[in-house]
């Protein structure tokens, strides 16, 4: 999967260009993210984020952390499903964090690091989530060994996010992503382009498969996935093994 770190969509571009390129373009449209998601699924992936948060699992004591958790939407879904636990966001983006910070206020800390370099001592935190963030990390295979440093024993890492879609229903999702997600994002988002590389970021993302094997090579075991929408999105949950 670490071949994305040269891709900005369907662009060739040295990995360091990618990371300042994809955080630009979340700082940009941080104020209208969510509306904009909203509008793109026609309100779906709220439905896709409450059966994600559904499953989440953490009986390992200590933090759970939302990586690139954005706004914050999945961080306050956990919250009021297990409440007493501390819940922290981890976002390369100030922008979207701010976002967060007014939504949650100062009950959930923020941090603003990248997946590849988190912040957290080896075999501190109790459970990870990450929605939807995965494709923009410039390295996902380094960012999943970070997760696994980062876990405790016995913690799982639940992720959700886009995947392939089956053959029979790519012609209309595809054509449906590159005519109205970006129109969308003209007159939303006022940010066409944003919005054209998220689109491409889905298209080149790789299969759920792929993922499995990702997690698998970090070392995480019991990886299991759960396909939605015909395989338009994917959740999987990972086990850092028990000692």
């Amino acid at each position: 999967m670490d071949h994305l770190s040269r891709t900005f969509g369907h662009d060739a571009v040295e990995p360091a260009v990618r990371r300042a390129r994809v955080r630009a373009v979340f700082d940009a449209i941080a104020v209208r993210y969510d509306l904009m998601n909203d509008l793109m699924s026609g309100f779906m992936h709220r439905g896709w984020k409450a059966r994600f948060v559904a499953g989440v699992t953490a009986p390992v004591e200590g933090p759970i952390v939302d990586l690139a958790g954005g706004t914050g939407d999945i961080a306050e879904r956990l919250l009021r499903r297990m409440p007493g636990r501390e819940v922290a966001i981890v976002d390369p983006s100030t922008a979207m964090l701010g976002v967060a910070a007014r939504r949650l206020g100062p009950k959930v800390p923020l941090v603003a690091a990248e997946g590849e370099a988190l912040p957290f001592t080896d075999a501190s935190l109790g459970a990870m989530t990450l929605a939807f963030g995965l494709r923009n990390m410039t390295e996902p295979g380094r960012a999943m060994a970070e997760a696994f440093r980062a876990l405790k024993p016995g913690a799982r890492l639940h992720i959700l996010e886009f995947s392939q879609p089956d053959r029979w229903f790519e012609w209309p999702y595809r054509l449906y992503s590159r005519i109205t997600i970006p129109l969308l994002g003209a007159l939303v988002a006022r940010d066409r382009n944003a919005y054209r590389y998220l689109v491409d970021s889905i298209e080149i993302f790789p299969s759920a498969e792929d993922v499995s094997q990702t997690l698998a090579d970090a070392g995480f075991v019991d990886v299991r996935v759960e396909k939605l929408m015909f395989g338009v999105a994917a959740i999987h949950v990972a086990s850092k093994p028990a000692e």
